[in-house]
């Protein structure tokens, strides 16, 4: 079973509510709520709040909700939260008493963004394609065709082995390519940027839950660092599908010009 989850804080530093502001008609997290219903991978969709203004408004429209703790450093503890409190520990084989020894296969978790209104269903469901009950973890990538895209230093790079299994992430450009003209790398190496989703077996979901910070997502500011140096795999799927999220209120122009082009 994979479930959908979605984390939608109400604060932000740089645009408080975020998830509750009107586009064309609907809030944005209904538009994300929608959008992920249509993925034909996900079992159940759920939104993991921290603010009743985002749980009421959620259930307004007839989708499902659930309190989690305001204090979350990251939308992955969130999900693990969110993931107990409509699952729970210690899942049993149900209907035959002779099982009830048996615990069920672990399910998949796929962290929806919450500020992503036009998230293509299609994309959540290239990610469900990959979750075959071994993989651990999951995101995706896209290659780079453009020079600016690969040096801006807000874009997570990933170089990953024959297995398509992430070997670093980056804000840095990898590999360097000695002896081109660095704005001709993306022409001489296939360089890719992460985008889309994160998918979480629950069983690794507990487990990277309780890992410290390490000091590699201490230096790039990226949190699936510390699973990877704590030995945990990261299937990486591509995509065709880019991510178009809203950070501040200047966004929703640009992001509403994009779906329209």
């Amino acid at each position: 079973m994979i479930i959908g989850i979605i984390p939608a804080r109400y604060a932000s530093t740089r645009f408080p509510g975020k998830p509750l502001i009107d586009i064309e008609g609907k809030s944005m997290i209904q538009r994300v709520y929608e959008q992920a219903s249509k993925a034909k991978c996900l079992s159940e969709v759920i939104v993991a709040t921290d603010d009743e203004r985002i749980l009421e408004h959620v259930h307004s429209f007839g989708g499902k909700a659930v309190m989690t703790h305001p204090d979350h450093p990251s939308g992955t503890d969130r999900c693990w939260e969110a993931y107990l409190s409509v699952r729970g520990k210690g899942q049993k084989a149900k209907g035959n008493s002779s099982l009830s020894h048996v615990t069920m296969p672990p399910d998949y978790i796929i962290n929806i963004q919450g500020d992503e209104p036009f998230v293509a269903s299609e994309q959540i469901d290239e990610l469900g394609a990959v979750l075959d009950g071994n993989v651990e973890l999951a995101s995706q990538m896209i290659p780079v065709s453009d020079h600016e895209v690969l040096f801006d230093m807000g874009e997570a790079k990933v170089i990953v082995n024959q297995a398509f299994e992430a070997i670093y992430f980056s804000r840095q450009v990898l590999p360097f390519l000695k002896g081109v003209d660095p704005k001709e790398w993306h022409k001489h190496h296939t360089y890719y940027r992460q985008v889309g989703m994160y998918a979480y077996r629950s069983d690794i979901l507990e487990k990277i839950t309780q890992l410290p910070v390490s000091d590699l997502e201490k230096a790039e500011s990226l949190e699936q660092l510390r699973w990877l140096q704590n030995g945990y795999k990261i299937k990486m799927a591509l995509t065709s599908y880019e991510s178009h999220c809203i950070d501040t209120p200047e966004d929703v122009e640009k992001v509403l010009r994009l779906m329209k082009m």
